[in-house]
């Protein structure tokens, strides 16, 4: 294999085991799914590793490496090997109102708040912390109806671009939020099945693009968006009781009847 088609290496903690070592106790990795999608919410995965984590388990790569089967097969084993982990969300309503930017913060503070540890560190992907940037307009003012929120006393972030392929936290997090989403997507097409968010999970796939075409937009698009095929938003289409949805709270983050867990400790 060539040097330009090789794949790439798997990713490793050699970044999280300089920040432990330079003093640091636990490590957090940090990484979104579902910003680029016209329905379904914004999802951040957080994943905690310390000095006793071991090498991550085999196979273990981005999420958008991965094949939904190889996904839903390494989620558990990355549970397992994580120290603790958790998965925030900020709905489409949210998205609308507080704009993509501040919803990623608002779903990755939400992640951050169902740990059962606090990290002294987090390795967040890309080149832009959303966390915790004092330039960005506090996402909490405001929202449902509290004041100012206070200033961030969050752990310590550093950004670091493709960290999800070179860093094994952040590749784990990136898993964790990717079948956690995905979960959610699933479960809300039994909502809204023309829209097919069981194939394609509330991204611009053609049938999602036909449907939003001849039946307009729900509740579950984001309709502050320019939607493909939708010249404007479309009658929200109440097909189930909302509390058949399992929408996620905006208080605490939690899918309380979709999965066992989104997040937790290590498990034995």
């Amino acid at each position: 294999m060539s040097p330009a088609t090789r794949a790439p290496a798997a990713p490793s903690l050699r970044l999280e085991r300089q920040l432990l070592r330079s003093g640091h106790a636990l490590v957090a990795g940090v990484d979104e799914v579902g910003r680029g999608a016209l329905a379904g919410p914004v999802s951040v995965g957080v994943l905690v590793v310390d000095g006793s984590t071991r090498t991550a388990p085999t196979g273990l790569r981005d999420s958008k490496l991965l094949t939904p089967a190889a996904r839903d097969a390494l989620a558990p084993a990355v549970r397992r090997w994580a120290l603790a982990w958790a998965v925030g969300h900020t709905e489409p309503a949210e998205i609308d109102a507080i704009g993509i930017t501040a919803a990623l913060r608002l779903a990755g503070r939400r992640a951050l708040a169902q740990l059962p540890v606090r990290p002294d560190v987090v390795i967040l992907d890309g080149g832009h912390d959303y966390l915790s940037d004092p330039r960005e307009p506090s996402l909490l003012d405001g929202l449902d109806g509290q004041g100012p929120a206070a200033p961030w006393d969050g752990p310590a972030v550093t950004t670091r671009v493709k960290a999800d392929v070179s860093c094994a936290a952040v590749a784990g997090a990136s898993v964790l939020a990717k079948t956690t989403r995905d979960a959610v997507m699933a479960q809300r097409h039994t909502a809204f099945p023309h829209y097919g968010w069981a194939g394609n999970k509330g991204y611009g796939a053609p049938e999602h693009l036909r449907a939003l075409a001849e039946r307009g937009s729900c509740e579950q698009h984001r309709r502050s968006w320019r939607l493909p095929g939708a010249a404007a938003p479309g009658p929200r289409l109440v097909e189930a009781p909302a509390q058949d949805l399992d929408p996620v709270s905006p208080g605490d983050g939690v899918l309380s009847d979709l999965t066992s867990r989104t997040s937790g400790a290590r498990e034995a």
